[in-house]
């Protein structure tokens, strides 16, 4: 293990040295961790738990802003820097993650949101953060002179304060202050951030969020400060002119500092699906389409702010023939960016195109050529660093045939056939990932009791004597309190475990209420916790003195701590107590009937032999 992790550091180190923007010749596939308000699926201990999965067909993955926000927060309206405890969990799980993902050949890309940022308690005040011992800060000067169309003007002169005398030099964007990044504190501050995101939390790269903000030498100005290994900004322009010009933009002493994303080329998988125009996927003004450029694009079908949301805000989705868009992304050269509806909805298709991909050796700067263009279908054939890969796409793909290639792999839409590629173990590849895909049939679920413990050891504000449990379904928000008026339940049963005292209570979870999440208070409802959600099993929680912007408590899940020791069950505990298997299944209550195993009791771990 040793060998192989200074392996992966001098590969990782040589990257970062030659990088530029984005690694030559580079075969790597990322996805996009997140959709919008996926609060649930892109937890970090969701995510984390998916780690050796994803490392098996994901080199890199894009997580959302991890800076605390206010509110509930996709993490575009960014307040902190160096508290990265945010709505997908706390530092500590996000340190986890990165942790996981890179012992998995991952490399975590941040959402890096710095066109704007929100305040505190007006127009023009940000917060103070230290970090290593400097204090940083940004200022009303740090403001853009014509933020908000001259409405922040107006009133940092009516209250007192000075913006930057600089107007913005991108474009602005309403709601939250456009920072002035001609200013040295703001330069300042944002290079410290982003070495902090690299160096301290160990991500591997940025994606710059609303890369029309500023100006793109900005851009080029801290990557080649920082030095992330992968950067691509949302350039979000259908003009492949447009776009080349702020790769260009990011040059420092000649060299591009940043790849894009090759907005052009989504927008012709859009129409050549929308209106089942099929050239439209050979048409000139994309970023692939120039042997120049394709180093530096990130292609994709889809992500967070083109995906149907509601029929209230449609976006702009690609609306049918979803795998057909993907088996061109990953067919073609560019970095291809899978988003994460996709990879839940297709995973078996996705992989195989993936394993494809790789096979045949296509990276970034592989050659594309157009062999045919039918109004049935089109076709490329590109060259891989092993072979040749010949990606036949449209509404007919099977009726185009070449001679000297072999099928590979066919869906809806799409199939891909190979040349001069070592195909022996292409079969061991299917059944692997077949097996991978057969989901295990549901155990029917077994009524359970859950019981929430939370630590005596309270900081400023609680009580043991007033603690509240704020209880309801995470299925259908149904309300499992016995008091259904907030703040819920006044717990005051205590036990010891561990030896600490824990205030707890049992609820009953049902197939229909299944699991369940908490908000924990204290006296008449205030302070309180977040939100602790997807509970299905006993729980022992500590409530955390940090907060969110909110002003309510994180909770840390200590239960792995007070759940590992295992003992024997010795005796009969007929109608004392009920028994469940590792599954979280109720198995009964006399030990003298249970299969040898382990099994869970009264919240700890024990051997029946």
């Amino acid at each position: 293990m040793k060998k192989i992790y200074l392996t992966i550091v001098f590969v990782m180190a040589a990257l970062a040295a030659n990088a530029q923007g984005w690694p030559a010749n580079y075969g790597g596939v990322m996805l996009q961790g997140f959709y919008w308000d996926s609060f649930r699926d892109t937890k970090w201990t969701t995510l984390e738990s998916q780690a050796k999965e994803m490392g098996q067909y994901f080199d890199l993955v894009w997580i959302p802003q991890s800076g605390l926000c206010s509110g509930k927060s996709m993490g575009y309206n960014p307040k902190y820097y160096w508290n990265q405890n945010s709505s997908f969990g706390t530092e500590a799980e996000l340190r986890a993650l990165i942790k996981a993902f890179k012992d998995n050949g991952i490399g975590t890309i941040a959402d890096v949101v710095v066109n704007h940022r929100d305040n505190m308690s007006n127009w023009v005040d940000f917060p103070a953060e230290t970090y290593n011992g400097v204090t940083y800060q940004m200022l009303s000067t740090d403001i853009c002179a014509d933020d908000d169309g001259g409405e922040a003007k107006k009133w940092a002169d009516a209250n007192g304060y000075k913006l930057s005398p600089n107007k913005d030099s991108g474009e602005g964007w309403g709601g939250m202050r456009d920072l002035d990044h001609a200013s040295e504190n703001v330069q300042t501050i944002v290079k410290a951030y982003e070495k902090y995101l690299l160096d301290d939390l160990g991500y591997a790269g940025f994606r710059y969020d609303v890369a029309k903000g500023f100006a793109a030498k900005y851009f080029g100005m801290y990557n080649a400060y920082a030095k992330p290994q992968f950067s691509v900004g949302e350039y979000w322009d259908g003009n492949v002119s447009s776009v080349k010009s702020w790769v260009d933009g990011t040059k420092i002493d000649g060299v591009i500092q940043s790849a894009v994303f090759d907005f052009p080329c989504r927008y012709a998988i859009r129409d050549a699906i929308q209106y089942r125009r099929w050239s439209e996927l050979n048409r000139s003004g994309r970023l692939i389409s120039d042997k120049n450029y394709t180093r530096y694009a990130v292609t994709f079908a889809e992500n967070h702010d083109t995906e149907f949301r509601s029929s209230s805000s449609p976006q702009d989705p690609i609306k049918s023939d979803t795998l057909l868009a993907n088996a061109y992304i990953l067919a073609m050269p560019g970095t291809p960016c899978v988003f994460l509806k996709h990879w839940q909805a297709y995973k078996k298709e996705i992989k195989l195109m993936i394993e494809a991909r790789k096979l045949v050796g296509v990276h970034n700067q592989s050659n594309a050529v157009n062999y045919a263009s039918h109004a049935d279908y089109i076709a490329f054939n590109v060259t891989g660093t092993k072979g040749s890969l010949l990606v036949v796409l449209g509404s007919k793909p099977q009726s185009y045939t070449r001679a000297g290639y072999t099928e590979l792999l066919s869906g809806p839409g799409y199939r891909y056939l190979v040349k001069d590629v070592d195909t022996s173990g292409w079969d061991a590849i299917v059944k692997r990932v077949e097996e991978e895909s057969v989901e295990e049939p549901e155990e029917p679920f077994t009524d359970r009791d859950v019981t929430i413990h939370v630590s005596t050891e309270l900081p400023s504000g609680y009580s043991a004597s007033t603690v509240n449990y704020w209880v309801w379904s995470y299925t259908d928000n149904s309300n499992l309190c016995s008091n259904k008026n907030w703040p819920g339940d006044r717990v005051t049963a205590t036990k010891n475990v561990g030896g600490k005292t824990w205030i707890y209570k049992t609820y009953r979870v049902t197939a229909k209420n299944n699991p369940i999440n908490i908000v924990i208070s204290a006296g008449t409802g205030s302070p309180q916790t977040v939100d602790v959600e997807n509970i299905s099993t006993d729980k022992y929680f500590v409530i955390s003195a940090s907060k969110d912007s909110g002003n309510k408590n994180f909770v840390e899940d200590v239960t792995e701590t007070y759940t590992t020791g295992i003992g024997n069950i010795t005796v009969n505990t007929a109608g004392i107590s009920r028994i469940y298997n590792l599954n979280g299944q109720y198995v009964g209550t006399d030990c003298d009937a249970l299969a040898p195993g382990v099994y869970i009791q009264n919240g700890k771990k024990y051997v029946v032999r």
